[in-house]
């Protein structure tokens, strides 16, 4: 069954009557919003086809139809007109913007929390890098015989120390020898090739000094997987109260503890997407799946890339919800990347006349 030009226009009418109202909308008033004379005979023969070719649902026999995933993402991929923001719009964008977030984590928390009062849904904010983090530096300090502080620090500037021991007495020459070896072998390598590198030098070193290399490569694997790892917070979760998909009150506390408890398991954009819309059960996890998620990226600095995304009813104004997101990450981007005393007015204002 082909989908023709009028099938997308009635689905299109259907979609952004549901997502304005959440009631479905009827045959006679579809035909009015049409750009051509349909009489609603026809929308209603239509809309039958849309809902066998699965782009619409009729979910009881005397109710209207509504949406289905697999509609709201045609309509995403195709019918959805890109929306400009107001004035206004930018203008409360910018004030947030003008807030100071200087300590990583309040960068966080405060985009989550702006995000989720610029579209009123619940929202979260992520921080992690960009690209797989490798060792930079190693230095060894020694303690007593047995003790010594590692000191590592990553490419993204970070240091991390640990008192460690071993079994066997290390000399402060064998430490100095020993971080040598480190920093001529072991930077710049991702954790499996760390690996990979200390196993093709277990024949050339010692047993003892062996042994302590391998503690040192150990930590240092502990450090990067710790810096791989996504700080995440949730706002406005709430929010999802105040919609009608959602007066089912356990349907609600299933979505917002999900939100709370694990923040750190919502979607991040796939492949470096600078922004990414998943629809229903394309969101993988089984707490989502009747939900919309938008999610857009911006840079940090520093080889980091923050992340703000906001979840939604599949009815959600996608149009509005991307604009606004969109906009926001390209001004923390422009923000991050500026010294302090130049980020007054970080993002032009829009003409008037293209105010809408």
């Amino acid at each position: 069954m082909e989908l023709t030009p009028r099938k997308k226009e009635i689905l299109k009418v259907v979609i952004e009557n549901y997502i304005s109202t959440a009631e479905p909308i009827g045959s006679k008033a579809i035909a009015a919003q049409m750009s051509s004379n349909v009489s609603s005979a026809t929308v209603r023969n239509e809309l039958a086809d849309l809902v066998e070719m699965g782009y619409l649902e009729q979910p009881h026999t005397s109710a209207g139809r509504i949406p289905s995933p697999k509609g709201y993402r045609l309509y995403v991929n195709e019918l959805m007109e890109q929306r400009a923001l107001s004035l206004q719009e930018t203008e409360e964008i910018n004030q947030a913007l003008q807030m100071k977030m200087q300590e990583l984590d309040g960068v966080i928390s405060k985009a989550g929390q702006m995000a989720a009062a610029l579209v009123n849904y619940p929202a979260y904010a992520m921080a992690g890098v960009k690209t797989e983090v490798a060792v930079q530096r190693f230095d060894l300090l020694s303690v007593d015989e047995r003790s010594f502080i590692a000191v590592v620090m990553t490419e993204d500037s970070r240091v991390k120390s640990r008192l460690l021991h071993t079994e066997m007495a290390v000399s402060p020459d064998e430490l100095s020898a020993l971080a040598a070896l480190l920093n001529a072998h072991f930077t710049h390598l991702h954790i499996a090739e760390m690996n990979q590198r200390l196993m093709s030098l277990s024949s050339q070193t010692s047993p003892s000094l062996f042994m302590t290399l391998n503690l040192v490569v150990e930590y240092a694997a502990d450090v990067l997987e710790g810096s791989e790892k996504n700080r995440a917070v949730t706002a406005g979760a709430n929010n999802i109260l105040k919609l009608p998909e959602f007066r089912d009150v356990d349907k609600a506390h299933e979505l917002m503890s999900f939100m709370v408890e694990n923040p750190e398991d919502l979607p991040v954009p796939a492949n470096g997407k600078s922004m990414q819309i998943l629809i229903g059960p394309e969101n993988v996890n089984e707490a989502l799946k009747d939900t919309s998620v938008v999610v857009a990226s911006y840079d940090i600095g520093d080889n980091m890339r923050g992340l703000i995304g906001v979840v939604g009813p599949t009815r959600m104004d996608y149009a509005t919800v991307a604009a606004r997101l969109s906009y926001f990450a390209e001004g923390l981007t422009k923000m991050f990347g500026k010294p302090e005393e130049k980020k007054e007015g970080l993002l032009p204002k829009p003409k008037e006349e293209n105010e809408g």
